[in-house]
């Protein structure tokens, strides 16, 4: 028998390639603005059908299995276009029961014809609202894990290569305070949270860099994402480490990279020179004859390696020439041309 195919994408407002965070965000906003409860008089008969729609959409395309079986219809149908399920379609299909917004209906026939299962009520998995909770939910939701999140933090070299514990304040978002997630307090929407289940405080982390962090790691906070659904576990906070450019030191995998100035003299005599290190300040011994761009490599004094050890520092020489000489120091750089003159 046919029936009218549903385009749960459209009734979302989502692509095919929607992720299931941007369905779960287009789903509640949905929710939020179609709620029988938001409704009165001519308009509610409307919105309660509407309703109804975006949550059997939320109910396909937020469960995997749901979404590929739907998926697989291809992407040719137009909502409201005569459609015949395959064959055995629907057969050993889950048993809905819900409670709540009696009255609504159950799904249409379209999924029943695809996923079988009969029921009244409120919606999809007794989605009485969006997000964790929301609007008298009553039936029996099924844990759902909480989005993670992700932040950035900016770190100095220093604090990359040794390890660091950091304070951070980040808005994120808490299960209501006054409804317990729910939406509703005495059957009205929550004042708190306006029905969503959900509040924006700010949270105050201690975030524990490890030595050897690098540009685009992310340190994993278990439990700090977005609350769960149904009494599931909340997701987790990432914060990806994001190096500040440092004055001195320039990164090469897991090495570094300086220079150090020596004067003319120092060059072609040889010299000692100091250099400042992530470890602190070290000598470099110059020896007579070097020249500008000659590279010297400490060993162990550049990034951490995981697992053992360390990379290295290459320090490039740079030759410092003197804008400015004195008369006397002209007088001998001048003697030095002679000779060397004499030399050719």
């Amino acid at each position: 028998m046919a029936v009218k195919f549903k385009d749960y994408y459209d009734l979302l407002g989502v692509s095919r390639s929607a992720s299931a965070d941007e369905i779960k965000k287009s789903y509640r906003k949905l929710a939020r603005k179609y709620h029988p409860d938001l409704h009165t008089g001519p308009d509610k008969k409307e919105s309660e059908q509407k309703f109804k729609e975006i949550n059997e959409a939320y109910e396909v395309l937020s469960d995997p299995k749901k979404r590929a079986k739907y998926d697989q219809l291809g992407s040719q149908w137009q909502e409201g276009m005569d459609f015949t399920p395959p064959p055995g379609a629907g057969r050993g299909g889950e048993e809905f029961r819900y409670e709540g917004f009696e009255g609504l209906g159950g799904f249409s026939d379209f999924f029943e014809s695809l996923f079988g299962g009969r029921g009244g009520g409120a919606g999809p998995r007794g989605r009485a609202g969006f997000g964790g909770g929301g609007f008298g939910r009553t039936g029996t939701a099924r844990p759902v894990r909480g989005s993670d999140v992700e932040s950035e933090m900016d770190l100095t070299l220093e604090e990359a290569v040794h390890g660091a514990q950091r304070r951070v304040r980040l808005q994120g978002q808490v299960l209501c305070p006054v409804c317990g997630g729910r939406g509703i307090v005495d059957q009205r929407i929550c004042p708190r949270c306006g029905g969503t289940g959900r509040v924006t405080e700010e949270k105050e982390l201690t975030v524990n860099i490890p030595a050897g962090a690098r540009d685009g790691d992310r340190v994993r906070l278990a439990g700090q994402g977005e609350p769960g659904e149904g009494g599931g576990p909340a997701g987790d906070l990432f914060i990806r480490i994001r190096l500040l450019p440092h004055p001195r030191f320039k990164v090469n995998g897991n090495h570094l990279e300086t220079e150090v100035e020596v004067m003319p003299w120092e060059a072609v005599l040889g010299s000692e020179a100091r250099i400042q290190t992530l470890d602190g300040e070290g000598t470099l011994k110059i020896p007579p004859g070097s020249r500008a761009g000659k590279k010297f490599r400490l060993r162990g004094k550049g990034l951490p390696i995981r697992g053992d050890g360390r990379g290295d520092l290459y320090v490039a020489l740079k030759i410092n020439v003197p804008e400015q000489v004195t008369p006397e120091e002209r007088r001998l750089y001048e003697e030095l041309a002679r000779l060397a003159k004499e030399r050719r």
